[in-house]
């Protein structure tokens, strides 16, 4: 398997007050390059999704391809997107994540590849009782099938589509710690999760 990390940076972010999301300042730093910094040792490589300028991207050092079909169609455009340039990097999966969840665990991968050999299904997070659709392992020959999906249905859901797919669920429950699929939606939460860093020593560790 050759597995690339596919960050979701193509919301509107319309909480966030006029902020560019994945650039809001965490720690010192962007707040996507937490999110790199994550899901880079995991995985084959690192592709973002976007839309918009995507020179404001160039520091990274990364490819961004942008929603490939037309209209705000939400994360399962950019997911769309993302498997199409894993498939054209000779991916056989991309581990998709968001651009807003500095806190993804370390083991994300390994654990997702455990909860089933099956390499056609969609592995997705879950914690806490609740599933993160958008943190998730695709294999990218459903790119055709999501595609085709998208230019029929006017139900933008995940839980739509997932509906039409075989998935497999992994848990990362910890009653004790802090959500690592915490993600930061409005300003509030740039405050708390802030105050996480400051307690742990950075959201790099």
């Amino acid at each position: 398997m050759k597995i690339l990390g596919g960050i979701l940076a193509g919301g509107r972010a319309r909480r966030m007050e006029g902020i560019d999301k994945p650039f809001a300042e965490l720690g010192g730093r962007p707040l996507i390059a937490h999110v790199i910094d994550r899901i880079a040792a995991q995985t084959d490589g690192v592709i973002v999704n976007a839309n918009g300028a995507p020179e404001r991207f160039d520091r990274f050092g990364l490819d961004v391809v942008a929603d490939g079909i037309s209209g705000f169609r939400g994360p399962l455009a950019g997911i769309h997107a993302l498997m199409q340039a894993a498939r054209a990097k000779g991916a056989s999966h991309v581990l998709v994540v968001p651009a807003d969840t500095p806190f993804l665990p370390r083991d994300l991968l390994a654990r997702l590849l455990a909860v089933t050999p099956d390499e056609t299904v969609v592995r997705i997070a879950c914690s806490n009782g609740r599933q993160h659709p958008v943190v998730a392992l695709w294999p990218v020959t459903l790119a055709q099938h999501l595609g085709d999906y998208l230019a029929a249905t006017t139900d933008l859901s995940m839980a739509a589509y997932l509906r039409q797919i075989r998935i497999a669920e992994a848990d990362f429950a910890d009653p004790g710690a802090t959500d690592p699929f915490f993600n930061i939606n409005e300003p509030a939460d740039l405050v708390r999760a802030s105050r996480l860093i400051g307690s742990s020593g950075g959201a790099s560790r």
